[in-house]
């Protein structure tokens, strides 16, 4: 049995380590991709995981299929091919210190996964299906994004989500939006940041969150909001719990990624339906992946970054 497939992007994360006298950037390669730093957490943890996904033959693709088996992430739905390299993202930061990312992917291997070479068996072993928004940027992954979905809840799985909006890979912003709106209507349990919020809906966090209530039919939703911590709200319960504090953080990619793995797992591990869980319950899921989350930041990379389960609850002591 798998507690967790997800279906979705696997790439390499190239980040800034310094630049030179001309502005260029120093990098370090590390395994990442949205759906696989959240399945790590999963992993790590203790939950049964599944990645469904497309890299290239080349050294890149190769490296990344020996991590998620390394990691203990099922491989056999991950699809090699000669015809596209891997893709690959580039973190930078601007003067201000703020993020931005550069894709190489026109095409990717990520988005040239098509819905016949999806293993299906991987989602009907699975108790939950889980999706972002970078499969539904291209086709034929946009298609085989859509058809696994339908497929996953045509089967009574429970469907997790996160937007995670990387704007410079759509062909505009009114694309991505309907997109971003689409997944909402499909799922069960999301993960979205205060960032998107205002970018789908113009509204804060507490009013974004009860409006994905009210109009997708998601039964739990958590909203992220940086160092700001997270806002989470269901049918019977809502509340915020802060970040976590005093840490010296060097690197924020695949934070939210494993927020959201960790989240989910501690729903999981209630063995109650997201919508019935109460406040306690709930505060006791979001200061787990708060914690999780915060101590990934103080290392390098998504996949890598981690924490072991007993440093989490150790540091929830503190």
């Amino acid at each position: 049995m798998i507690d967790v497939v997800a279906l979705g992007e696997l790439l390499i994360d190239f980040a800034c380590l310094n630049t030179d006298a001309d502005g260029y950037p120093t990098m370090a390669a590390h395994p990442g991709g949205a759906p696989a730093n959240f399945l790590a957490a999963l992993t790590k943890f203790g939950a049964k995981t599944a990645l469904m996904g497309k890299v290239g033959t080349d050294a890149f693709g190769k490296l990344l299929t020996g991590t998620l088996e390394k990691a203990g992430i099922e491989t056999r739905g991950l699809i090699a091919t000669d015809d596209v390299f891997t893709t690959l993202a580039f973190v930078t930061f601007d003067e201000h210190g703020d993020r931005e990312f550069s894709f190489s992917r026109k095409p990717g291997a990520d988005t040239c996964i098509s819905f016949e070479e999806l293993d299906l068996s991987l989602i009907d072993e699975a108790k939950v299906f889980h999706f972002g928004t970078l499969s539904l940027t291209d086709e034929p992954a946009k298609t085989a994004t859509y058809k696994a979905v339908e497929y996953a809840k045509a089967n009574g799985k429970l469907i997790t989500y996160d937007p995670n909006l990387r704007k410079p890979l759509w062909k505009n912003l009114e694309t991505a939006k309907e997109q971003l709106i689409w997944g909402l209507g499909q799922a069960d349990v999301v993960k979205i940041s205060d960032e998107e919020v205002e970018f789908l809906f113009g509204l804060g966090v507490e009013d974004g969150a009860k409006y994905i209530l009210d109009n997708f039919g998601v039964k739990l939703v958590f909203v992220t909001c940086g160092a700001d911590g997270c806002f989470f709200k269901n049918a019977v319960a809502e509340g915020k719990v802060p970040s976590l504090k005093n840490i010296n953080v060097i690197d924020t990619c695949g934070a939210g990624d494993i927020f959201g793995g960790s989240a989910v797992w501690k729903v999981l591990q209630t063995g109650k339906a997201p919508e019935t869980l109460n406040e306690e319950e709930l505060r006791d899921v979001v200061t787990f992946a708060c914690t999780s989350a915060g101590i990934s930041t103080t290392r390098s990379g998504g996949i890598s970054s981690v924490p072991e389960y007993a440093e989490v609850v150790e540091r929830m002591n503190k």
